[in-house]
C-alpha cells in the first residue's frame, strides 16, 4: 500500500523544478495560452504537452476510445503506466513524457533506474512501481500546496463533484500519442514526427475541447521544452537570458510560498495588532473600532454606486 500522495497545481514553475529535482538537466515547462501550432512551435524543440481537464466522472468505460485507437503494443514497448493511486496524474502525466524522450533529455541516474527497472513490467506493475517510488512521491509531496484545513480522507467521486485529471501528448516511434493512466493502453492519434508534433498535436487537443460544453472553459495546458536559456545563451540575446532568469527567481519564490502554512502567521500578526490597540486603554479600543467601522461602511458605499454605474466624480449615470 503506498503513502499518500498531495495535490500539486498544473503549474509550469512547479513542473519546472519538480523534474529538477528528480535530477532531469535541460528541460523547463511553459504555459500555453492558446491552441497555436506556430506559438509551439516557437517554444521547440518540444518534448509533449500536458493537459489538464475536468473528468466526466459518471463517463462508463468504453472499449474504444472516443478520438484514436488503442495500441497494445505500445503500452509494452514503451513506458505506459496505469494509474493506480489518487492525486498521482499529473506527475505521471509529466513522466510519461519523459520517460518516452530519454533519447534527447538527460533524465538523470535515478530515474533512469526506475525507468530500467520497470522496463519489463505491463502497465499495472508499472503504475505500482511509480505509486511507491519513496522518491517520487517526497519530490511530488513537497510542491503540494501547505493547508492545515485539508480534509484527507480519500472517498470516491460523485458526479457533483468537480474532478480534474492530467494526460499527456507526445511522440514516440513516429505517431502521436495520448498517455493517459486511466485507459487500457496509449491511444494513437496517427502518424508523426517529432518535428511535426505541434502541427499535429493542436487538432487533437481541439477535438477533445470540443466535446465539452461551449461554456466550459476550466483547462490547462503546458508544453515540456528545452530549458529556454540554453537557446538565449546559443543566440547572444542577452534581454531574453535575463527574463528567463527573472521567470526561475519568481518559480522559486512562488514554491516557496506554497510550502509554508501562513495560519500561524495570520493569527500571531492579528494578536499582535489587537494587543497593541488594547495598550491605549478602552477609549482607544473603542475609537479603533468606531474608525474600523466608518471605513467599511465608505467602501461598502463607493461599491454600491460604482455598481449602479455612478460617477464619483460627475456624480451622473453614465451611459
Amino acid at each position: 500500500m503506498s503513502a499518500s500522495w498531495n495535490t500539486i497545481e498544473s503549474d509550469a514553475g512547479v513542473f519546472t523544478y519538480l523534474l529538477e529535482n528528480l535530477g532531469v538537466k535541460d528541460v523547463q515547462f511553459v504555459e500555453l495560452f492558446s491552441l497555436d501550432a506556430e506559438c509551439l512551435h516557437q517554444r521547440g524543440p518540444v518534448y509533449g504537452v500536458i493537459f489538464l481537464f475536468k473528468y466526466p466522472v459518471g463517463e462508463k468505460a468504453q472499449e474504444t476510445p472516443v478520438d484514436g485507437t488503442f495500441d497494445y503494443d505500445a503500452a509494452e514497448s514503451r513506458f505506459f503506466a496505469a494509474q493506480t493511486i489518487q492525486n498521482a496524474c499529473g506527475t505521471q502525466a509529466l513522466l510519461s513524457v519523459l520517460l518516452n524522450q530519454d533519447d534527447s533529455i538527460d533524465i538523470g541516474p535515478q530515474l533512469r533506474e526506475f525507468k530500467d527497472f520497470t522496463g519489463a513490467f505491463p502497465a499495472d506493475l508499472r503504475g505500482e512501481a511509480l505509486s511507491n517510488s519513496e522518491l517520487i512521491r517526497n519530490v511530488h509531496n513537497s510542491f503540494a500546496r501547505a493547508s492545515p484545513f485539508a480534509d484527507e480522507a480519500q472517498r470516491l467521486a460523485t458526479e457533483e463533484d468537480d474532478v480534474y485529471h492530467f494526460v499527456a501528448y507526445t511522440e514516440m516511434g513516429g505517431k502521436l500519442y495520448e498517455l493517459d493512466g486511466l485507459q487500457p493502453a496509449p491511444i494513437s492519434h496517427g502518424s508523426c514526427s517529432f518535428e511535426e508534433f505541434p502541427d499535429k498535436v493542436i487538432p487533437v487537443l481541439q477535438r477533445r475541447i470540443e466535446r465539452y460544453p461551449a461554456q466550459e472553459i476550466r483547462f490547462n495546458l503546458v508544453a515540456m521544452v528545452r530549458d529556454l536559456r540554453i537557446r538565449a545563451r546559443e543566440i547572444g540575446d542577452e534581454d531574453w537570458l535575463y527574463q528567463e532568469e527573472q521567470k526561475r527567481s519568481a518559480w522559486q519564490w512562488e514554491n516557496a510560498l506554497r510550502r509554508h502554512n501562513f495560519v500561524g502567521f495570520t493569527g500571531e500578526t492579528l494578536k499582535g495588532a489587537v494587543r497593541f490597540k488594547l495598550a491605549g486603554g478602552e477609549a482607544k479600543y473603542v475609537e479603533w473600532v468606531e474608525e474600523a467601522t466608518k471605513t467599511t461602511s465608505t467602501r461598502l458605499t463607493e461599491r454600491r454606486r460604482f455598481k449602479g454605474g455612478v460617477s464619483e466624480e460627475e456624480g451622473v449615470t453614465e451611459q
